[in-house]
């Protein structure tokens, strides 16, 4: 009887573990799928580069986009932290992430230009691009480990936004405005997207230069940034669960940050270095940052 209870408890053990499972693949079988086509995009994108402009190009395309995707890790991040400090609900992490790529589009677009512009113009400005690089990668790779709520608490970003924006006590469902006592208010969610603007607009200081570090064609830097964030939405929603477990994933970032400040460096003394090499490069220090954090994760709890 023991024994037959035994196997009864192991039976709906399985089946719980199999109907979550299932439970799971179909609430994120539309996001893995938007998040492929997405991939699938920029992919076809980059071959009608190479049929179009040629392999240099399509190499530096593809270059800028695994880096643009590589870096955008910092944004999901700070995206998960700031969701999570301010209690956003579910929809409205959604529109937040869908607002802050079309200004992202614009932004960027301007930061771009002008950036082109003064490389053209006075190309030693690439060194100070490349030591925002390196001040960025000794920034992630040795400063303190400090509690992130005291962080946010903290933030200039969000000290900013909160002295601007008056906002209600409370969400309404996924909307920016809403209706107290007759008046119309911001709501919580308003006071988020400015504070993911400003923090992306912080983010686009590293990523528009470390492209730059592959190629001075300003079509080739933004639309290689254009798709990696038309993706950010739907990476987030799959990957946001996971990213906890891979702590050492933001120190990988910061690696690649400062292999590319390093190789701008270098291209500017007469040493260059391809993009085939830095794709190599950057895929093995995000590898390593992926398998280390997956090793620890996997080690007993002493």
């Amino acid at each position: 009887m023991e024994e037959s209870d035994n196997s009864l408890d192991e039976e709906l053990s399985i089946r719980s573990s199999y109907d979550g499972t299932e439970a799971l693949t179909e609430k994120e079988e539309g996001l893995v799928t938007d998040l492929a086509v997405k991939v699938a995009a920029a992919v076809a994108f980059g071959a009608f580069i190479d049929f179009q402009f040629g392999f240099d190009k399509a190499e530096a395309y593809f270059t800028g986009y695994i880096l643009e995707q590589t870096l955008s890790v910092d944004n999901l991040f700070v995206f998960i932290l700031l969701f999570d400090y301010f209690k956003v609900p579910e929809k409205g992490k959604d529109r937040v992430l869908s607002f802050g790529i079309y200004t992202a589009a614009v932004l960027r677009g301007i930061l771009i230009l002008l950036g082109s512009e003064l490389v053209e113009k006075f190309e030693p400005i690439l060194l100070l691009f490349a030591g925002i690089l390196l001040y960025s990668a000794y920034e992630v790779l040795f400063k303190g480990d400090e509690e992130e709520e005291e962080d946010l608490n903290e933030s200039a970003i969000v000290k900013f936004c909160k002295k601007f924006i008056d906002v209600s006590e409370d969400y309404d469902e996924d909307k920016f405005f809403t209706v107290e006592n007759g008046i119309k208010v911001a709501t919580p969610l308003l006071l988020v997207l400015a504070t993911v603007e400003l923090s992306d607009l912080i983010f686009a200081v590293d990523s528009i230069p470390a492209v730059f570090g592959v190629t001075k064609d300003p079509f080739i830097v933004y639309t290689s940034n254009m798709f990696a964030i038309i993706g950010l939405r739907s990476l987030f929603a799959v990957v946001s669960s996971a990213m906890a477990k891979l702590q050492y994933l933001e120190k990988a970032v910061g690696t690649v940050l400062g292999f590319v400040g390093l190789k701008m460096v270098a291209d500017f003394g007469g040493f260059h270095i391809g993009n085939t090499q830095s794709l190599l490069v950057v895929f093995s220090i995000v590898g390593a940052g992926i398998g280390l954090s997956l090793i620890a994760d996997d080690e007993p709890e002493t």
